[in-house]
């Protein structure tokens, strides 16, 4: 029964209802009347109750407890229209309880919904699956505040949905099936073909009109699409006679016609067959549609961007020719990967006598060729990044320019916007200018290339040094400059937790060979120490200049400070944060799992405003648990314990970098905000501007310094914003070109984490059964999720497995029961004594793959370093306290069975 559609229908469950007293039942009644099983038959009981109150047909008088409307009149009574109902004060709707927000759905049919302007996650707002009033995964709402619950936790309703976010769904196809039983049976889905979305989000289908289930044009030879020979293979007329279910289990991609209301299902057509979901190249398709990328170009777009390409530096005008410094004389270079096609970045480095460097980042000027409020400009806006797969990339700009004009191709001539850095012996900017240029780039190298001069410790290695002896000794030069800008970093106190990133491997055939961590040498570095110098100059310079557009990361939130520190000293370590006036706060998981158990729930300390954290203190916990055990969940814990980075037209600094000004400069082919920066550089150029700009020393005041500072007593100093006479671009499109872009950054690092999952899913099919060496990542009440050593992959050990396990013995038992120690987040064995904790080694095994969550699920089969468990020591009790033993009084009770008690 667990494995099949909850099985009553409409009809029945009013009639079970009927006959129960007073025509009244309740939730567990009815779950032990008809004997449901696990979670899924029960949550399809509770969206079967509310559609079918929704309808008119039940009446819910209690939490837990609904009637027949005739056996509730005074739920179902309707005023007298001579007098006007009287609300209670807290339940009338006013404008300033009325709120907009996006929503966030869960797959179990509730949400949230976090307000306009709001960071803060706490903040948001519960909406139970009953008021979710058709709204979609998402979308723009207004919602009806409700008072707060005695847990204070916020609550709401969806009052009406503002602006629609999925006007298409990517899903699976199928046929109906009239003799199959679902809880659809009162809904026309049941009558019809429907697409299942693979967003499990959204957990209704999508129904799909007779005559609308096939595309009214389809090809797969298309310029926008990159599919394997086997989905090509696989393609075939979706329109031909003989094929009775064509579509049958394929993924499409469906318009909707008709949104979704409560008690009725969306409907929609289909516009595009994709494909067999296990064929290579479709799981990009889908994860493309899925997130909402734009990946066509417009026509227009195209024809625009042809004619901007055939700009060349030979029909540039005197006029625009006079701006530009020539540094075609030089010997540059790019750098980037063995498969880009992009070159937005070249580098040169020369060294003077006194032990001081001059360093030129020369980047290619889009916005010569993009210009302001034409098709192109907006499509690359609308766009707003470049979006990576591990197998193809969706740019942001077309072929013509992106991987054409824009490209800083060896020996073709290119315009650049240049930075030209002066730095001293101790790496430190001594000065800067900025320019128009134009360069040829002498050779266009890879970071294996670059990796392999720099150690020309193997013979292949010498081999490639030889192929660039014309090159001499460039390469030594930007690895010693390189040595010195990371070190005045350092100073600064720039965290650098250096977290590999997984790199897919295919073999010739298109095939995943395996998934491997990412190397980052001394080549890779070194390009980042140069765009990041430069991205520092130009942010200084533009803030003096006028309004910009700034890459901030703000200080962390005090919250996630504590919850660091916390689970820091479980293994000995600190940020080294001094004591401060502090508050007592509840978290909202603090607050949920005390809810219902009649305790209070857990409370921690943190300061009235802000804990003075700075950069520098990362900085040295990293340094301290750099080639310990424990260094990959430490440093995992402090990233999260960060925020995350954005734009913004308001500079607050960037904490992680422990720069007081940054922005993006050395991207434009792939980032709008680098080609805002660009267009603000021109104009100030062209509008006469001063150059030059000063020095950028690592012991310039830093503005979380200056709030440490103020927390600890001090007083903090006032900086008033400056005044610009010029303003190139409004500060309010600013700000909604930062808030666009930030958007389109999260929904492009989605999808590729996404796609990522995806493929890991693909290459661990054939491994189901294998064991594998883990470490654990994080402990949970659901379970603890681990990383494979050898490959980088993570899953869930569920924590209802662990009780196959009985100590160091492996005997099997029933009655040890683990559960989650929120004091010190870890899993413990309630009668064995066994701790699960971060950090610790285990060895797994891939039991199954949930390709609905995108999950792996690995078995428990050993602990590396296991130590026996204790069976006469009692083990500890949630709170971390020692449970007291019974075994003692339970032997003297069954000594004393049957005798006379002594008076």
């Amino acid at each position: 029964m667990g494995n099949t559609p909850y099985p009553q229908t409409d009809r029945d469950l009013i009639r079970r209802i009927e006959r129960s007293p007073n025509h009244r039942a309740g939730y567990k009644q009815l779950v032990r009347e008809l004997g449901l099983g696990g979670g899924r038959e029960r949550r399809l009981l509770l969206e079967q109750l509310g559609r079918i109150t929704l309808r008119g047909d039940l009446v819910k008088i209690d939490a837990e407890m609904w009637s027949l409307p005739a056996a509730a009149p005074e739920k179902t009574a309707r005023p007298s229209r001579a007098v006007e109902p009287k609300l209670p004060e807290e339940h009338r709707a006013t404008r300033d309880r009325l709120l907009t927000g996006r929503l966030d759905l869960h797959r179990d049919g509730f949400g949230f919904v976090r307000p306009e302007g709001m960071a803060n996650r706490d903040e948001d707002l519960f909406i139970p699956p009953h008021e979710i009033n058709g709204a979609m995964q998402g979308d723009l709402v207004l919602v009806d505040e409700a008072p707060r619950g005695r847990d204070g936790r916020r609550s709401g309703r969806i009052a009406r949905v503002l602006t629609r976010r999925n006007p298409t769904v990517v899903g699976i196809f199928h046929y109906a099936r009239t003799r199959r039983r679902s809880t659809w049976e009162n809904a026309p889905m049941i009558n019809g073909n429907y697409v299942t979305p693979l967003d499990e989000r959204m957990g209704q289908p999508i129904l799909i009109p007779d005559g609308l289930e096939l595309p009214a044009t389809q090809t797969t030879e298309v310029a926008h699409r990159v599919l394997g020979e086997e989905a090509l293979a696989a393609a075939f007329d979706w329109k031909d006679p003989e094929l009775r279910e064509p579509l049958e289990g394929l993924a499409v991609d469906v318009e909707i016609t008709d949104f979704p209301l409560p008690g009725r299902p969306a409907k929609g057509r289909v516009i595009e067959v994709l494909g067999r979901p296990d064929d290579f190249g479709v799981d990009v398709e889908i994860v493309i549609r899925k997130h909402h990328i734009p990946h066509v170009f417009p026509a227009n777009v195209l024809a625009e961007a042809t004619a901007s390409a055939e700009q060349t530096v030979d029909t540039l005008a005197e006029e625009d020719l006079k701006w530009r410094e020539d540094f075609r004389h030089l010997s540059i270079v790019t750098i980037d990967g063995e498969t880009a096609r992009d070159f937005d970045d070249a580098v040169h480095v020369t060294p003077h006598p006194d032990g001081t460097w001059e360093l030129q980042v020369h980047i290619a000027d889009v916005s010569h060729y993009v210009r302001p409020g034409t098709d192109l400009d907006l499509e690359a806006r609308l766009r707003g990044t470049s979006v990576y797969f591990p197998d193809r990339a969706v740019p942001m700009l077309p072929p013509q320019l992106s991987s054409g004009m824009c490209s800083l191709r060896p020996d073709e001539d290119r315009l650049v916007l240049s930075c030209i850095m002066q730095v001293d012996a101790r790496g430190e900017i001594s000065s800067y200018r900025v320019a128009e240029g134009i360069i040829r780039s002498a050779r266009r190298m890879t970071y294996t290339q670059v990796q392999a001069i720099l150690d020309h410790e193997t013979v292949e290695d010498k081999t490639i040094r030889d192929q660039f002896l014309d090159l001499g000794d460039t390469f030594e030069k930007m690895y010693a400059l390189a040595l010195l800008l990371n070190a005045k970093r350092k100073r600064r106190g720039s965290i650098d937790f250096d977290l590999p990133e997984p790199v897919i491997r295919f073999d010739p055939q298109g095939n995943m060979e395996s998934i491997v961590r990412s190397e980052r040498g001394w080549s890779h570095r070194l390009i980042e120490e140069f765009m990041l110098s430069a991205n520092e100059c130009v942010a200084h310079w533009l803030e003096a200049q006028a309004p910009s557009i700034y890459r901030i990361h703000e200080m962390p939130d005090p919250k996630r400070i504590v919850e660091f520190e916390e689970t820091a000293g479980t293994f000995g370590y600190s940020l080294g944060i001094a004591t401060l006036p502090v508050k007592k706060v509840q978290m909202k998981s603090d607050r949920r799992d005390a809810r219902g158990s009649g305790k209070q729930a857990r409370t921690h300390e943190v300061t009235t405003d802000e804990i003075p954290v700075t950069p520098q203190m990362y900085q040295r916990l990293t340094a301290k648990i750099a080639g310990t055990a424990e260094e990959r969940i430490l440093a995992f814990l402090m990233l999260r314990s960060l925020k995350q980075a954005r734009y913004s037209e308001q500079n607050v600094g960037h904490f992680a970098l422990a720069s007081p000004s940054y922005t993006h400069f050395t991207s434009p082919i792939r980032r709008y905000p680098d080609l805002i920066v660009h267009r603000l550089l021109r104009a100030l150029l062209q509008g006469g501007a001063e150059a030059e700009g000063g020095a950028i020393r690592s012991d310039d005041p830093q503005p979380w310094a200056a709030k440490a500072a103020a927390a600890a007593g001090g007083k903090r100093k006032f900086v008033a914003r400056p005044q610009y006479d010029a303003e190139p671009i409004p500060v309010e499109e600013l700000a909604a070109i930062a808030g666009e872009s930030s958007q389109s950054e999260r929904r492009a690092d989605d999808a590729e984490r996404e796609l990522m999952e995806w493929k890991k899913m693909r290459f661990m099919q054939d491994r189901v059964g294998e064991d594998f060496s883990a470490i654990i990542l994080s402990c949970t009440k659901y379970g603890f999720f681990v990383e494979l050593d050898e490959l980088f992959i993570e899953g869930l050990v569920p924590i209802a497995s662990l009780g196959a396990l009985d100590g160091a013995r492996g005997r099997r038992t029933e009655e040890d029961r683990y559960v989650f120690r929120d004091t010190d987040r870890q899993i413990v064995g309630t009668r064995s004594g066994r701790v699960f904790k971060m950090g610790q080694r285990v060895r797994v095994l891939l039991d199954r793959i949930d390709q609905q969550q995108r999950r792996l699920q690995f078995a428990l089969i050993g602990v590396d370093g296991q130590q026996p468990a204790a069976e006469s020591k009692p083990s500890p009790n949630r709170s971390g306290k020692p449970r007291k033993s019974k075994t003692k009084e339970r032997t003297k009770d069954r000594k004393n069975k049957g005798k006379r008690k002594k008076k």
